[in-house]
């Protein structure tokens, strides 16, 4: 298991918006939520980062960004509420690993399939992130992917009179026993 006391190497990159995000404590963070970018590539995972979405001037966004190379990069710290989670924003950390998911076609019924694998190198650095949220952040004690908690179906891009799932990140390639098996958090959500 890794060493909680050490921090894994994380480059900052803050968002140019990082200062309008809300404050919080980091006693507020009780969950801590996995995504896939759904994505080709973390420059891309950037630019849709930096999209400004809402009228506060912030758009939707992770708090770490894990590359399939390992390479682990904050764009929000933990202590300010980034968008990336219906309902669960203010209580919630999220962590992306860049993998394609279902792009470019996210809703194309025909295009549902999640195929890319997680790297190895990409579960270590998360494990790694993990266990040193979990000793850091001392409310933090449960887990869940995105798909977990955003259940929503909306219509069809091929086909408006049939449904997919809104959110399937992290998907069905993610490993959850190996994770859960090595970071002392709960699966909540299911």
């Amino acid at each position: 298991m890794s060493d909680p006391t050490s921090a894994p190497r994380i480059a900052l990159q803050p968002l140019p918006y990082v200062d309008l995000l809300a404050p919080r404590a980091a006693s507020d963070i009780t969950l801590v939520v996995i995504h896939c970018t759904e994505l080709p590539d973390l420059a891309t995972a950037r630019v849709y980062g930096e999209r400004v979405l809402y009228d506060s001037g912030t758009g939707a966004s992770g708090h770490w960004y894990i590359d399939r190379d390992g390479t682990t990069v904050e764009y929000v710290p933990a202590t300010r509420v980034a968008h990336h989670v219906r309902g669960h924003n203010g209580h919630s950390v999220g962590i992306e690993l860049v993998n394609s998911g279902r792009f470019p076609d996210w809703c194309d019924s025909r295009r549902q399939a999640m195929d890319e694998a997680y790297t190895p190198a990409q579960i270590e650095a998360l494990v790694a992130l993990l266990v040193h949220l979990r000793a850091t952040l001392p409310a933090l004690r449960e887990i869940a992917g995105h798909e977990d908690l955003d259940t929503e179906r909306v219509a069809a891009s091929d086909d408006p009179a049939r449904t997919v799932a809104r959110k399937r990140d992290p998907g069905p390639r993610f490993p959850w026993a190996d994770v859960l098996a090595r970071v002392p958090l709960a699966r909540t959500g299911i």
